[in-house]
């Protein structure tokens, strides 16, 4: 058996002194703290939603709508190059020439070293010249395997 000090009885019985019995007064005492909660909880819902309106217009007042023509200067952004960790490497390959554009954000690329593709416009920025930083692959020989 566990024996408590006298110290926690005391506030034990307390607490009990000061309890109120009355169902009645506690019931109604219960309903109005869950008015409260419900009051604040959709207070919240609400809130949230303001927060989410106003940061939705920030970003998308952030985002410039570029706009590319047949015949312009593009870099495209080259996302699946996660295999190797550099940091400081460029991402964007290029230049290419878009030779077409098609509806719903595709356009038609042409390199002169390679073949046309088509990519989406939301990987493509214009390139107003200058020499580009050459995309460099390095060869997977060159590194020691992990153990």
């Amino acid at each position: 058996a566990c024996h408590l000090p006298l110290e926690l009885e005391h506030k034990a019985y307390w607490a009990l002194k000061h309890a109120n019995f009355d169902l009645k007064t506690v019931g109604d005492h219960r309903k109005l703290q869950l008015n409260e909660l419900n009051k604040l909880r959709d207070q919240a819902y609400e809130n949230s939603l303001i927060y989410k309106e106003r940061t939705k217009k920030l970003h998308n007042d952030k985002i410039k709508n570029r706009i590319f023509n047949v015949g312009d200067q593009v870099l495209l952004f080259n996302f699946r190059l996660k295999i190797f960790s550099g940091k400081l490497k460029s991402r964007w390959s290029g230049p290419f020439t878009i030779s077409e554009i098609y509806p719903y954000g595709t356009a038609k690329l042409i390199h002169p070293d390679c073949c046309n593709f088509k990519v989406n416009r939301h990987r493509l920025k214009h390139y107003h010249g200058g020499d580009p930083p050459p995309l460099e692959i390095p060869d997977v020989t060159t590194f020691p395997k992990k153990n």
